[in-house]
């Protein structure tokens, strides 16, 4: 095969797995967006993936991991594709092979999903069934590229001219040509090989027509089938939702609070601007009239609570800090929001737990479990299943309708999103998630402090400069704050007015910044009188530690 057949051969098969993805998405809308392949299969990487790939994917990337998880996995199907299609002009029936392959691999994906059904395969069986017919009318259909090899045109009977090519006789040997009239005598002249044709006009016209046509129709199958799925959200059941007043408002915030310096983290994070990290490839759509919460296990009493019983309850409103283990020191996985919720030890109270249940496992709507400790939630911190965010319902992809919210816990072990259920368990008989991949089961919050003012490699006037930051000690506090410029005598910065011990502080400090390259480093104590450790340690398994530090120079 040459090259430029291969080249025809590989897009047949990319257009194949194009049309196979994109008609899957419109007939995914019937059946849930997870069971699209794409959003199954990636599903199943995240699951299966080393934990170290997934940190790796995190640090690269930060909030946009799962579109990058997204994108690679269709760049890697494209290129097994493009072999397909190459087999496939060898022998069709490796081409289909290949597609039914993928086809499994999708419907294994999608059934071993967290509350899957068999309509969960359809998608993928139909995506499937279509990629090969698609393959077959290139490679033995009307689209064919005739012949996919060429091969030296056969020459014509009769004596060749002289100098042409002449096929050798049975034995090997070939006879001499009669010399034509005028021609001198000799040698035959030299065989030379004759270059493969070139590729039929109309036959390439053809394909590239069908190819062009084919690929259309599977961008606007996925796009529609995207955009229908979103028309299926549940945002507009979001917008109709008005929140009850909180019978225990959040503090006022302190005037100061908020430095309001450039480069520097708002005291307060805005919906948009917060971070989100979790396993979900697809935002769960999750509809509130429909959403049900179950607290059963280890209990006196297993209840349930729909949306409209936790709005009806009095509510309370709290400033409170969450952070992802997977924040490196320095890092912005971390974000301070205004919660509205019912107190979680309320609701277990209700449930009666059993002495030894000493941990409580959050599901969620799409199987992903967190375990609390169960005293966590119950020695009188403002853990809440929340229901409102900074003043509205709280956003699709921050949990919608409800979800939990534990102060002093990495997000891991506590704020389980989409929340379904509650289970009350015991450590040494469950492990959630995150704990068989190498995080530990308890998961406090590190004493932890940032500059965010002036970023590594800034260039400075010398003179007065302001080096500003937070710190987090989330349900212990922070006492103080301390800089240092090139390893010299530590001094202490100015803490800003903060709500409570469960959010962050901004902190700042004046500094005479003299001409030269400088290294800035920061540590905090939290209210115990602990001081954050300078031992360097990674986020597995329950947390970076180190001192933040950054490189500027001063001119």
């Amino acid at each position: 095969m040459s090259t430029t057949s291969r080249r025809y051969a590989a897009l047949a098969g990319i257009t194949a797995a194009a049309v196979a993805i994109g008609i899957a998405e419109p007939v995914a809308v019937l059946t849930g967006p997870r069971s699209a392949p794409l959003v199954a299969v990636g599903g199943a990487i995240v699951d299966a993936v080393p934990e170290s790939l997934k940190q790796l994917a995190i640090d690269l990337f930060g909030t946009a991991d799962k579109i990058a998880l997204l994108v690679g996995t269709a760049v890697l199907l494209g290129g097994f594709a493009a072999l397909f299609g190459v087999l496939a002009v060898r022998r069709l029936a490796l081409g289909l092979a290949g597609i039914g392959a993928f086809g499994a691999i999708g419907v294994a994906a999608a059934l071993t999903r967290s509350g899957a059904d068999l309509a969960d395969a359809l998608p993928s069986l139909v995506g499937a069934g279509l990629g090969a017919l698609v393959l077959w009318l290139f490679i033995a259909g009307p689209f064919e590229m005739n012949p996919w090899s060429w091969s030296p045109p056969t020459p014509a009977a009769g004596p060749p001219s002289s100098g042409a090519s002449v096929p050798p006789a049975a034995g090997g040997s070939v006879p001499p040509a009669a010399p034509a009239s005028g021609s001198s005598s000799g040698p035959t002249a030299a065989v030379e090989p004759v270059a493969p044709a070139d590729v039929d006009p109309e036959s390439r016209r053809r394909f590239l027509t069908g190819s062009g046509v084919l690929l259309g129709t599977a961008v606007v199958a996925g796009l529609g089938g995207r955009w229908l799925a979103g028309r299926r959200g549940v945002s507009a059941a979001r917008d109709a939702i008005r929140l009850p007043a909180p019978v225990a408002p959040a503090p006022a915030v302190p005037g100061g609070a908020n430095l309001s310096l450039a480069q520097l983290a708002p005291y307060v994070t805005p919906n948009f601007g917060f971070y989100r990290i979790d396993t979900a490839l697809v935002v769960p759509q999750v509809d509130p009239d429909t959403w049900r919460l179950r607290i059963h296990g280890r209990v006196g009493k297993e209840r349930t609570y729909s949306y409209a019983d936790l709005l009806a309850r009095p509510l309370v409103e709290r400033y409170v800090t969450l952070a992802c283990v997977s924040n490196e020191v320095g890092g912005d996985l971390i974000g301070n929001a205004r919660w509205l919720g019912v107190p979680l030890r309320e609701l277990l109270d209700e449930v009666e737990p059993d002495d030894d249940a000493d941990q409580v496992v959050g599901r969620s709507v799409d199987g992903w479990t967190c375990g609390t400790p169960t005293a966590a939630l119950r020695d009188g911190r403002d853990a809440l299943l929340a229901v409102g965010m900074n003043g509205e319902p709280l956003p699709v992809e921050h949990g919608f309708p409800v979800r939990m919210v534990v102060p002093g816990l990495y997000g891991y072990v506590s704020a389980c999103k989409w929340v379904t259920e509650l289970e009350l368990t015991r450590f040494a008989d469950f492990d959630a998630y995150w704990v068989p991949r190498g995080w530990s089961r308890q998961g406090p919050i590190k004493t932890q402090s940032r500059i965010d003012t002036p970023r590594r490699r800034n260039r400075l006037t010398a003179g007065p400069v302001t080096v500003a930051g937070v710190a987090w000690a989330q349900h212990r506090g922070i006492s103080r704050v301390e800089v240092r410029v090139d390893d010299g005598q530590w001094q202490e910065a100015t803490l800003a007015p903060t709500v409570s011990v469960d959010t962050w502080v901004q902190w700042s400090w004046r500094w005479d910044a003299t001409p030269g390259e400088h290294r800035l480093q920061v540590r905090a104590t939290d209210a115990t009188g602990e001081t954050q450790t300078e031992r360097t340690q990674d986020v597995v398994p329950d947390g970076a530690t180190g001192w933040h530090s950054v490189t500027v120079t001063v001119r």
